[in-house]
């Protein structure tokens, strides 16, 4: 028997919260990954790592709020906990890969091209993981060609993402990128639900794990704090907000005074006085 699926129990409130989150995610993360293009040595795989964890737990949060909409009328659904955080870890894990590698190939063709899919396969890993995590008493099947819509959508909007982080152009040109990296996540998600269909009285056990309202706190408590702390760090670090290169610091150079001497108003120096070099003593008549 066909189940009665509803992926929009609360209506648009979690379409909306969930957009919202991987476009937190996503801004994050390509600032982090914009940022790491400015700096060499150490720092830059220390960026990439915060860029890559603040897009994974992006993504997965969006998941799960926007599958917190989603219910099937004759069958409770239950999350095994192991697999669901699995699907974190596969999405930090995979998303890593395509960041790092534009992350130190730059925003080129080839390195584009093997970091939007890596990282459009990372986000689809993810989203299919976590709904394996359901437990129900049906079996879910899906529609191959739609899951492949699901998955081109999720590389193709990727890359885009990834492209528009490479350009370093400042802060109003990673919220667009934030922007289309959210419909990346939205997009493939909400295609992926439209590829499921639920069979009642199938090969599936009865509902064990954990329900939905179990995993809400630490969903919520875990990445979300991990986010907040990631944008307490953009929010500190003008050159990441404002996409600029690091002032140069001043160099001690043979000839440049420490600093420049101070005149007290009112005090007039002779003309030639001034050109007098710093330390040597003024030649005067008496002392020639």
């Amino acid at each position: 028997m066909q189940g009665t699926v509803d992926g929009f129990s609360y209506g648009l409130v979690t379409p909306l919260a969930a957009y919202l989150m991987a476009c937190l995610g996503g801004a994050l993360g390509l600032r982090c990954t914009t940022r790491s293009m400015l700096v060499a040595g150490p720092w830059r795989p220390g960026w990439l790592a915060l860029g890559s964890a603040a897009i994974g737990s992006g993504i997965w949060t969006m998941h799960f709020i926007a599958m917190m909409g989603f219910t099937v009328e004759e069958a409770p659904i239950h999350y095994d906990k192991p697999t669901t955080f699995a699907s974190l870890a596969v999405a930090i894990v995979m998303v890593g890969v395509g960041i790092f590698i534009v992350g130190y190939r730059g925003a080129t063709g080839t390195a584009l091209f093997t970091g939007g899919t890596l990282t459009g396969l990372g986000i689809a890993s993810m989203h299919y993981l976590g709904m394996a995590g359901m437990r129900l008493n049906a079996q879910l099947e899906y529609n191959t060609l739609t899951v492949a819509a699901s998955v081109v959508i999720a590389m193709a909007a990727a890359t885009a993402a990834l492209w528009a982080a490479g350009q370093v152009r400042g802060f109003l040109w990673s919220i667009g990128a934030s922007l289309v990296m959210g419909l990346a996540v939205s997009g493939m998600h909400y295609t992926g639900m439209a590829a499921l269909s639920v069979h009642l009285h199938g090969t599936g056990g009865p509902g064990t794990g954990d329900s939905p309202a179990a995993l809400l706190a630490p969903m919520l408590i875990g990445p979300l704090a991990f986010l907040c702390l990631a944008g307490v760090v953009v929010l500190f670090d003008p050159l990441m907000v404002m996409g600029k290169p690091d002032w140069p610091r001043p160099e001690d150079k043979p000839g440049v005074p420490a600093h420049v001497p101070v005149h007290h108003q009112g005090t007039r120096f002779p003309a030639d006085a001034r050109r007098r070099p710093v330390g040597r003593r003024a030649r005067t008549p008496q002392n020639r």
